[in-house]
């Protein structure tokens, strides 16, 4: 049955793995382990610091690794994209579930699968219907400044595990405050610790490799060392905890006991009360990581000249949190780092995904007595590494030079996500950008528009050396219209008649008009009635097919007191006042 190619065809939109596997060979099998191995792991010591990032258990971060992984591999469409726990999406689950049970809690792990499991649902809704447009209406300005405000957020939310003491906040300004109370709790063998760490750690990204390229070493070998830099500094700082007793004799907090085994079976909670709490947070969350994971998704894709199908993705990414939720985990996404690693590592299938997901079960039954030592300034020295390439103040010089509206969406967002928490900044990003779209498409740019000497195109009067005619009135506009703009053509084309006693005809040119609403359909026909009263003609030109249909399902067309041209070169001839075209002037542009 599963040879017939239709059948084959159908089951791959749903569950991609029936497309990349018919083709699955030797060499992309060979590939894909190598991939596995390295991004293993680079996983190993950053699933445990997301973890604790998000306020849980360190083998959390190791369950929510393996099943969503799996699931993501049958499901999505990306051929490089490495799912798990991220920064943001940790910060955001501690900022969701932070309030509801007490840390190290039944009733907290409850709310992280519970959150997962609300999270996956959204997503594998919006996919069925086909909504994953929804996602866009977070601007990249916003997104970014989203993004840098949550890097700064999460490096200082780490400082106390660095420090080893017991500062804690939501925002900037409790973190600062909470951080400073505490100083007298410092635990300079703890500091030492995460300070060492973080170095290494920082030196191992900027001059470890170009260290290991420049002793002959083939590029490929020396990215696997690059990237094994925090395993490193694991076995590093975990031998001399053990070495030395730290936890027991210098009070150093260490991860303590991680249970042993497969990742147990959970259920997620249906009660209403809970639901009602972690709604607002799970959308937050997924839309989020959607846009995460399929802005980097469509990045290594293009590089290999293959593509990814942005609604297939909401459903493989919530397969992925959905396989969280049952697997003792919390909500996931599209890693960054760990995509481009895997993707430079060679990886030709989300096979690569499953086989890392092979390496995470073996290392959560073997490997977890080995960490009990493990110092947890070292996964919070991972952390901060990790977060602060996130961190991206450019993006306000670009945005402050190329459009102010997008540099007070980006401005607003930081500010809001640093002094009130990332749920506060994310909606207001959400909102920021709807605001930013309604404002800019309320005013369109609107040209008068006259002719280029000695040719047939109409260009802005106020930008090029070109023709017009006293008694035509062209405007171009350069927005859809819908009931948002609609009044202002109104006000703005009445002021350029009244400023015009020899006007006999007015042309609405749209080129750029892919849409007409009811209200503006309205304001056509209030201004066709007002020019009529005027012995002013109304004609529009260059309308687009599908607006043109719209059009002629109404009565517009039959009481238009002008008419409907091809192009305005055929208006312009036909509406100029008299054969000798005497009544053209040559207007300067200012």
């Amino acid at each position: 049955m599963l040879k017939d190619p239709a059948l084959l065809n159908r089951l791959a939109r749903v569950m991609p793995v029936f497309d990349w596997g018919r083709r699955y060979d030797r060499d992309a099998l060979s590939n894909d382990l190598v991939a596995a191995v390295i991004v293993t792991i680079m996983l190993i010591p950053q699933s445990l610091a997301y973890a604790l990032l998000a306020g849980l258990p360190a083998e959390t971060g190791i369950y929510a690794s393996i099943a969503p992984i799996v699931l993501y591999a049958i499901f999505g469409t990306s051929r490089a994209l490495a799912v798990g726990p991220v920064a943001v999406v940790s910060l955001m689950t501690a900022a969701a579930i932070g309030n509801i049970a007490e840390p190290g809690s039944p009733e907290l792990l409850l709310a992280a699968v519970t959150l997962a499991f609300l999270s996956g649902a959204f997503l594998i809704l919006l996919g069925v219907f086909r909504l994953g447009f929804l996602a866009n209406f977070l601007s990249h300005p916003v997104i970014a400044g989203f993004i840098t405000a949550s890097g700064i957020l999460i490096a200082m939310s780490q400082l106390r595990h660095v420090l080893g003491i017991s500062a804690s906040g939501a925002n900037l300004p409790e973190l600062l405050r909470s951080l400073f109370e505490h100083l007298d709790e410092i635990n300079w063998i703890t500091l030492a610790i995460g300070v060492s760490a973080t170095a290494f750690l920082f030196w191992v990204r900027k001059g470890l490799m170009p260290l290991l390229l420049s002793t002959g070493m083939k590029p490929k070998l020396a990215g696997v060392l690059a990237k094994a830099g925090p395993v490193a500094a694991v076995f590093v700082t975990t031998f001399i905890a053990w070495v030395f007793n730290l936890g027991e004799t210098a009070g150093v907090r260490v991860v303590g006991d991680v249970p042993q085994g497969l990742p147990p079976l959970t259920m997620p909670s249906f009660s209403p009360d809970l639901l009602g709490q972690l709604i607002g947070p799970a959308v937050l969350i997924s839309i989020i990581g959607f846009v995460e994971s399929v802005s980097v998704a469509q990045t290594l894709a293009a590089r290999k000249r293959q593509r990814i199908v942005p609604d297939q993705e909401l459903i493989g990414l919530g397969a992925a949190n959905v396989g969280a939720a049952f697997t003792g985990g919390y909500p996931v996404t599209g890693g960054f780092a760990r995509s481009v690693v895997n993707f430079d590592a060679g990886a030709e299938t989300p096979a690569a995904g499953a086989y890392t997901a092979v390496g995470l079960l073996l290392a959560a039954m073997l490997l977890t007595p080995l960490i009990y030592h493990l110092p947890q300034a070292t996964l919070a020295a991972t952390i901060i590494v990790a977060v602060l390439s996130l961190v991206d103040f450019s993006i306000l010089k670009k945005t402050w030079v190329y459009s102010r509206a997008d540099f007070a969406a980006v401005s607003a967002t930081i500010a809001l996500t640093l002094l009130f928490g990332v749920e506060v900044g994310v909606t207001a990003g959400v909102v920021l950008s709807i605001l930013i779209h309604l404002y800019k498409s309320s005013r369109p740019h609107m040209a008068v528009v006259g002719r280029v000497p000695g040719t047939e195109h109409f260009r802005n009067v106020k930008r090029h050396k070109v023709e017009i005619d006293e008694t035509v009135l062209t405007l171009r506009v350069d927005e859809s219209l819908y009931f948002a703009n609609a009044r202002y053509l109104e006000d703005s084309l009445y002021d350029m008649v009244a400023a015009r006693p020899q006007l006999r005809h007015v042309v609405l040119m749209c080129p750029a008009v892919n849409e007409i609403d009811m209200s503006a359909l309205e304001s056509l026909e209030a201004i066709n009635e007002r020019l009529k009263a005027l012995d002013v003609t109304f004609n529009l030109s260059e309308v687009k097919g599908p607006v043109m249909d719209r059009l002629r399902r109404s009565d517009f067309l039959h009481h238009l007191s002008g008419k409907v041209f091809l192009s305005q070169h055929q208006a312009a001839e036909e509406l100029a006042a008299g054969p000798s075209h005497n009544s053209f002037t040559t207007s300067q542009p200012q």
